[in-house]
């Protein structure tokens, strides 16, 4: 009788023990309206679904995502807050020497989502038509100038590496947020961007931009005519902005693997791959190993780039 109410007493516990037995929060380290929120609302459904809880999307934008990887680095490892990034991630501890929170050792990864490829896109009447266009102007005497949604974005660093890379001096005009950027390259202020492609390729299907090559080593499904920056003359080229899941440190391994194997189920939905696409995005749906391996890599490549062009925030 005593071993039956044991035994009973254990399955209750191990039942109150099965995760989530609640919603969960996913922070999104970027304001509403932007790519990585677009993402987190697309998924965030489909995700409640796996894990049969509600999933709770909180934007805690700002500050390039540290601002919300600040809340998520503090948060209970308990697996009820996650965490949605963007590549920003990987090059802000190459840019700021007082972060709050250690990158590498704050978070526990869960899951690399997606990769869109950076576009190099030109206003249409600008005479550059190649990257090796590009190249001879940005090596020539007078300056060239690219647009980026303000210092330290994604879109300044995929211009520096450019220059580093291809040996040019393209000059940088910082903006507040990429909207504004794109707007005064569609209207030729400034001639050129390294955007990504989610937020350019409707601007380039309606003749607004022109765009010259996509910033992936492989071409893009989306636009497989276009070539890329690597095999244009720019060797070993390769910028991308991404998205990834990371729990707090501390997590249990468990769980992380849980909510991984539930990501990558929601991304092999056919409706999401190909809403994903639309924007150039590909679909991953990584291992936690994969995308800490990923991480480690883009934290490393940033330093090399920061460090060699002398770049600093603070």
């Amino acid at each position: 009788m005593l071993a039956a109410a044991g035994l009973l007493a254990g399955a209750a516990a191990t039942a109150h023990a099965a995760y989530p037995e609640r919603a969960v929060t996913l922070v999104v380290t970027y304001p509403p309206g932007g790519t990585v929120d677009v993402v987190a609302r697309l998924i965030g459904p489909k995700l409640a679904a796996e894990l049969g809880q509600p999933v709770v999307i909180e934007n805690r934008g700002g500050a390039g995502g540290m601002i919300g990887g600040a809340m998520v680095a503090k948060a209970q490892p308990d697996g009820y807050t996650l965490m949605l990034d963007a590549s920003n991630h990987a090059q802000n501890p190459a840019l700021h020497s007082k972060m709050q929170f250690d990158t590498l050792t704050a978070f526990a990864p869960v899951s690399l989502l997606l990769r869109v490829p950076n576009v190099l896109v030109v206003t249409p009447s600008y005479e550059v038509k190649s990257v090796a266009d590009l190249i001879k102007l940005g090596k020539a005497k007078d300056p060239v100038y690219f647009a980026s949604a303000g210092p330290g974005s994604a879109q300044h660093l995929a211009g520096e590496l450019f220059n580093l890379l291809a040996k040019t001096h393209l000059q940088h005009v910082a903006y507040k947020g990429g909207g504004p950027a794109m707007i005064d390259v569609m209207s030729g202020q400034v001639p050129v961007m390294f955007a990504s492609m989610g937020s350019a390729w409707q601007h380039v299907k309606n003749g607004k931009l022109r765009a010259v090559a996509v910033g992936g080593l492989e071409r893009s499904k989306t636009a497989p005519d276009l070539p890329t920056i690597a095999e244009s003359g720019v060797p070993g080229y390769e910028t991308y902005e991404w998205n990834a899941v990371f729990a707090p440190a501390g997590t249990p391994p468990a769980i992380v693997d849980q909510v991984s194997q539930a990501l990558a189920k929601v991304l092999r939905d056919p409706a999401i791959a190909e809403q994903l696409a639309g924007i150039g995005a590909e679909t991953i749906g990584s291992t936690p190993a994969e995308l800490d391996t990923f991480r480690r890599a883009e934290i490393a490549k940033w330093q090399r780039v920061v460090k060699e062009a002398n770049l600093k925030l603070d």
